[in-house]
């Protein structure tokens, strides 16, 4: 560890221990300090997961009370690398890509890199490909990509060879791109057949917008168990995932008596729903079963507790970017693809229809 690998931030003299400083801190004085060797200090400046806990804390409280953090600058001469990952997104504050997006800052940061965030414009190939020369500009090790709406268009003469996460779809430009997702498909067959499981002929379904991906993906996961099932397949009505476009399309639903069954593409359309049968006087699930998808936290708590497939986005985030990480440290330049499981959240709002109970 080259003495430039560290910048003074503050001057403190720590309790028990003295080390000048006078000069810039260095790994040296951080290994006194906390008692370690200074490979140990620099292998958790570096995030390796590998150091024990609580040796990783005392390194963490001898660095706060020396005051100083890494010098991002110098590190990079040393090894190459910025320890930087880009975040190219299109700032939706819809509850899945932000909940991702928290997601993958705190993973981010966990993996002890920094993190830079370029929003684009949706569907705009000029502001995609500045965007994402930005971030190579920036010198990143890789870059994560949370774009909800179909996929990005990449130009691969700008990614090179740099490792891709996308948490959306597949781009196939890249030699090193992981694409990691949880199973939508998978949880909307889930919702489907137990709502079929229960005796419903049929099953309706109040989709997202259509040009989305996951919402693309539980249509046809929706559609599949019906045909496996011999079901009728009616026309998907189509949200904005609000509560108010699953109002609008849940008293269409509520104005056919026929509809004993509906999966709602989200929760908060599914709230919207529920709304809508409410104020028609059909009783859910007495009259109409409903299920949502996501398991936002106001699921457990409406009046009657929403059933809906739950997707852990968190787990989610960390995954992909320890997958990202690991591409960074370790190249080996192969494409990796993984569904992250859903589960069937079972509450109040799905029932027998009355003929079968």
């Amino acid at each position: 560890m080259q003495w430039f690998d560290y910048v003074v931030i503050g001057q403190s003299r720590p309790k028990g221990r003295t080390v000048a400083v006078d000069r810039a801190v260095v790994a040296m004085d951080v290994a006194r300090v906390a008692g370690v060797s200074q490979k140990t200090v620099s292998r958790v400046i570096n995030g390796d997961p590998h150091v024990r806990p609580e040796v990783r804390e005392r390194v963490r409280a001898a660095a706060t009370q020396l005051g100083y953090r890494p010098n991002r600058a110098a590190r990079q001469l040393v090894s190459g690398r910025s320890r930087t990952i880009g975040v190219l997104s299109v700032g939706s504050t819809d509850f899945g890509p932000a909940s991702l997006m928290v997601g993958i800052e705190h993973a981010i940061r966990s993996a002890g890199y920094a993190m830079s965030v370029v929003n684009t414009l949706e569907g705009d190939p000029e502001s995609i490909t500045g965007s994402l020369q930005d971030l190579v500009d920036q010198g990143v090790d890789g870059v994560a990509v949370n774009e909800p709406v179909g996929v990005f268009t990449l130009d691969p003469a700008v990614i090179g060879d740099l490792p891709i996460l996308s948490l959306s779809g597949r781009y196939g430009i890249s030699t090193n791109e992981i694409m990691v997702d949880a199973d939508q498909a998978t949880g909307a067959r889930a919702a489907t057949e137990h709502l079929l499981g229960l005796g419903h002929r049929t099953v309706h379904h109040v989709a997202g917008p259509s040009g989305w991906r996951s919402a693309g993906l539980r249509v046809d996961g929706w559609r599949d168990a019906l045909v496996r099932a011999g079901a009728p397949v009616p026309e998907p009505l189509f949200g904005d995932w609000s509560a108010p476009s699953g109002y609008a399309q849940g008293q269409r639903l509520a104005a056919d008596p026929d509809v004993t069954a509906v999966f709602v593409a989200n929760d908060h359309m599914a709230i919207g729903v529920l709304r809508a049968f409410a104020d028609a006087g059909r009783q859910v699930p007495g009259d109409v079963s409903v299920v949502g998808f996501d398991d936002i936290p106001e699921s457990a708590y409406l009046t009657s507790a929403l059933t809906t497939i739950r997707q852990d986005l968190g787990h989610l985030a960390s995954f992909g970017v320890r997958l990202l990480v690991d591409a960074i440290e370790n190249p080996r330049r192969q494409d990796r693809r993984e569904h992250v499981p859903v589960e069937l959240v079972v509450r109040e709002t799905t029932a027998a229809p009355r003929g079968r109970r």
